[in-house]
């Protein structure tokens, strides 16, 4: 049985309209995978309502057009393949799930989570919201706080596809764009947890899809839904301006740029700053602490991040992926059939450059990689041939190979006490590993306070991380609720004025010494073991039993302040 791919074309375009060549998805192809062409001549006007007339283009506003004007129409969704792919990714990461425990970070949504608010210290208010959402639904734990990292995993599949069907790939190149983008060792990370990561990526790739969309077709019903997308996006993290502001500039440089010169750019603008606009005034009100955070990313880790930026874009998607996303760049950007595409090349450019100019994370332009890597599953397969080919078996076996070396460096397969190896590749391995022991030693140095000064006593945790354990840990070891200067706790709470009586500080161990300058008669009693042995960041912290605060609690609070 054979597909034919028929590849679109933009507004106004006849050159290669509707052909291309697709592998045969039966034939041997031979040992070097030989691909049987189809030529398909697409003569009928695409679906759907036709655009309105630009503005003095001397046709009444609704008009049909010509024929000639009508991009081709798109081979169809390949359901079964597709679903079948984010099937298999939603089983493994559901199946994963519980194991180790909650990250850091998601520790800290589930903290935020119960201090709902349009803006935070360090990010807008949707993950937050997200994760109270998922806990709220399926239980205060790992598995039910992942439910929505799962479901964001199966979309990026979903889009992933998408995508290389826009592209006028068959259902062959969707499958192969959703294994790739199944497989990619970021997707599987941020499937596993909850970050704010975990819902960028899919926006961002929602975006992008959109804009593809309305480069293609020219179709100015997407514009409203472009600007309720970039609107929600932002309501999750401000980079979405990068992402506009790189797809602007592209189609500005690369075209077409017919597709800018209407009134609903302006009125997708609108929707999108309505969408925005509790999170900047809340940011307004509130002194705009989300710039000082980002300083202080930059200032603390902009050397290392330039320094790791190209390493960590060829592998944090796989270095086995690296041909097919630079295939895709060459066929963005010399494919005839995809010109109108040639925005997106200038788009991952321009966030590539301004990531690496503000010291940002390499992380960040991932997004539009996928993208590419999308965009070069159909030269590859057509490369490639038949999956009984030679070059076809290799093909999949590299894919095998991927997968499973993206899914151990990801995803929590290997026993605790054997995560050295991949802790040092994936940080975020170990930051799950250790939260419920940290408490219990905590609490084992609130012990020591006499019950009768712990009216009076006050919980310090010195990062985010330990003061969502310690909340969410806490009461069922008898500990207070924990106060912290860190971005979102210092808001929640601070130690009221009566609070004069001793203080039980949980520092890492090389901030330790540094606590004496805010707390007297400071000694350590506790020390934090995860029982692995693993180097995580909480490793061997210190539990200080101290007097009491050097100054009133009023006047030090502000000197406890940590933006990052």
């Amino acid at each position: 049985m054979r597909s034919s791919a028929e590849v679109p074309e933009g507004r106004g375009t006849t050159e290669a309209a509707g052909s291309a060549a697709s592998a045969d998805l039966s034939g041997d192809g031979g040992d070097d995978g030989g691909v049987r062409e189809s030529v398909v001549v697409a003569v009928e006007e695409g679906p759907g309502p036709k655009p309105e007339a630009e503005p003095g283009s001397g046709s009444e506003p609704g008009a049909r057009v010509s024929s000639s004007d009508q991009p081709a129409p798109l081979p169809p969704f390949a359901l079964r393949p597709v679903l079948a792919v984010v099937g298999t990714l939603g089983a493994i990461l559901t199946a994963l799930s519980g194991r180790y425990g909650f990250h850091r970070d998601e520790l800290y949504f589930v903290a935020a989570g119960h201090h709902l608010d349009w803006g935070y210290d360090d990010q807008p208010p949707l993950t937050p919201l997200l994760a109270r959402v998922s806990t709220e639904l399926f239980g205060e734990t790992p598995q039910g706080l992942r439910v929505v990292a799962t479901l964001a995993g199966m979309l990026i599949v979903v889009l992933g596809a998408l995508i290389a069907r826009e592209l006028g790939g068959g259902a062959r190149e969707q499958t192969f764009a959703a294994v790739c983008t199944a497989g990619a060792g970021l997707v599987l990370a941020i499937g596993h947890m909850v970050t704010t990561v975990t819902f960028d990526v899919p926006m961002w790739l929602l975006v992008t899809w959109i804009v593809m969309r309305l480069l293609r077709t020219g179709d100015r019903r997407w514009w409203p839904a472009l600007g309720v997308a970039v609107g929600v996006a932002g309501q999750n993290k401000d980079l979405i301006v990068l992402l506009v502001g790189s797809l602007l500039l592209g189609v500005l440089l690369a075209g077409p740029r017919e597709v800018l010169r209407t009134w609903w750019l302006l009125g997708a603008s609108v929707i999108a700053l309505l969408i925005v606009l509790p999170n900047v005034w809340w940011q307004a009100s509130h002194g705009w602490p989300q710039l000082t955070v980002a300083r202080g990313i930059s200032e603390a880790d902009g050397a290392m991040n330039r320094t790791m930026f190209v390493p960590q874009q060829l592998l944090f998607l796989s270095p086995l992926l690296v041909p097919v996303w630079i295939a895709g760049f060459v066929r963005l950007w010399r494919d005839p059939a995809v010109r109108w595409a040639r925005a997106v090349v200038v788009a991952y450019g321009v966030t590539c450059v301004v990531v690496f100019a503000v010291g940002g994370k390499a992380y960040y332009a991932l997004s539009l990689l996928l993208v590419v890597t999308a965009a070069g599953c159909g030269p590859v397969l057509a490369w490639c041939g038949a999956w009984r080919s030679r070059r076809g078996k290799r093909v999949l076996a590299l894919a095998t190979a991927m997968i499973t070396a993206n899914a151990v460096l990801a995803l929590p397969l290997l026993p605790p006490q054997h995560l050295d190896i991949p802790n040092v590749v994936n940080i975020e391995q170990g930051d799950q590993i250790g939260w419920p022991v940290l408490a219990r030693t905590v609490a084992d140095g609130w012990a020591l306070i006499p019950p009768e000064q712990r009216p009076q006593a006050v919980l310090f945790a010195f990062n985010y991380g330990e003061a969502s354990a310690l909340a969410l840990y806490g009461p069922g070891l008898g500990l207070p609720y924990p106060y912290s200067g860190h971005v979102g706790f210092y808001s929640w709470n601070r130690p009221p004025a009566d609070a004069t009586g001793p203080v039980l500080v949980l520092v890492k161990k090389s901030k330790a010494d540094e606590q004496r300058t805010y707390f007297r008669d400071c000694r350590q009693v506790g020390r934090v073991d995860n029982g692995y042995g693993l180097a995580n960041e909480e490793q061997h912290a210190a539990v200080l039993l101290c007097g009491g605060p050097v100054e009133p609690w009023s006047t030090l609070w502000p000197k406890l302040r940590k933006y990052y």
